[in-house]
């Protein structure tokens, strides 16, 4: 699928675009290029050192932001294929600094999507976040409305052979900044500090998250939020698995945070689709009616009326089973 193509990931230095890069470099070695796309200098030096243009000639590493629409489209030229996983995601941060998120997530999303479309782009895949499903902080929100940018585009694309669609999941297991490492630097204080009892979150490994993305490139007809059927974890087992030996210290809910995590809302049923693995959220404006697409992919509509949130889930992961996952993921 992307042997002789020519791909861009913007926040190519993160968590996500290491491990795509990993997985295109083992599994397409015939790739014609990968354009690293990022604007912190350290990052892309460290990264180099891993994948080296002298060992990987394929590999590109581009400095840059997506709040610049000229280097865009520099970075752009020849390319066929976008991912975007560049994203201010941090809450308080967000919180205490708006208009920098909105200037990254909102204005740079839209920047991304007119500089692939001026420049011949064939397919951009968009990661986004349960925090975009009926937000109340104001990173969900940004992410919300570049969602809804990226879905759009697919009707300002005119003649061109571009689709856009976006890939919404939840925590990322061990990536920079979440709770699992935050965990594992807190155990040695022999105390964990817990916001609720009650809370619990989605859980995805990078691994399926980028497989995820695949999918998507091999499938998107365009305009589609994908959402992955994955499990959910309470907090306290969480808690448990990385350190049973530590007390709880119970700190209160953070601002612009939620008990439980959702993906799917109740509005949005009413568009969804069950593609086996994943979920589609359809444009309430689109190229297709849910009737054609269900014929073109073979989906099924859901239960209107329902939602797909992380404390409702049918499916969840023990503490036994969590421990399991941090060995294998975070501690080899």
């Amino acid at each position: 699928m992307l042997n002789g193509k020519s791909i861009l990931i913007t926040g190519g230095t993160g968590s996500f675009g290491k491990c795509f890069t990993k997985t295109i470099l083992e599994n397409y070695p015939n790739v014609k290029r990968l354009v690293i796309f990022s604007r912190d200098e350290l990052k892309q030096f460290e990264m180099s050192q891993t994948y080296s243009k002298d060992r990987y000639p394929a590999v590109r590493y581009f400095i840059g932001d997506v709040r610049d629409q000229r280097r865009l489209k520099t970075a752009l030229e020849g390319v066929d294929v976008v991912i975007h996983a560049a994203a201010l995601k941090h809450v308080s941060i967000a919180e205490y600094n708006p208009f920098e998120c909105i200037k990254t997530n909102i204005i740079g999303a839209q920047n991304l999507i007119e500089a692939c479309i001026d420049s011949n782009v064939k397919k951009v895949v968009a990661l986004s976040t349960d925090k975009a499903a009926a937000p109340i902080n104001l990173y969900g929100a940004s992410k919300l409305c570049s969602d809804k940018l990226f879905i759009a585009a697919n009707n300002i694309s005119g003649s061109r052979d571009i689709d856009f669609s976006v890939v919404r999941y939840g925590n990322v297991m061990g990536s920079r900044g979440s709770v699992i490492p935050f965990f594992l630097e807190k155990r040695k204080d022999g105390s964990l500090p817990i916001t609720d009892l009650e809370m619990t979150r989605f859980n995805i490994s990078l691994v399926d998250g980028v497989n995820m993305v695949l999918w998507a490139l091999e499938n998107a007809l365009g305009g589609e939020i994908f959402v992955p059927k994955i499990p959910s974890y309470r907090i306290t087992d969480l808690a448990k698995a990385i350190a049973p030996e530590c007390t709880f210290n119970i700190i209160g809910i953070r601002p612009g945070e939620k008990i439980h995590e959702e993906m799917i809302t109740v509005s949005d049923s009413f568009n969804t689709m069950d593609l086996g693995n994943y979920y589609a959220i359809l444009p309430s404006i689109g190229k297709y009616s849910k009737e054609d697409y269900c014929r073109r992919t073979g989906a099924k509509p859901i239960q209107p009326g329902c939602s797909y949130n992380s404390g409702e889930n049918a499916d969840f992961l023990s503490a036994e089973q969590l421990s399991t996952l941090i060995s294998e993921n975070l501690l080899t």
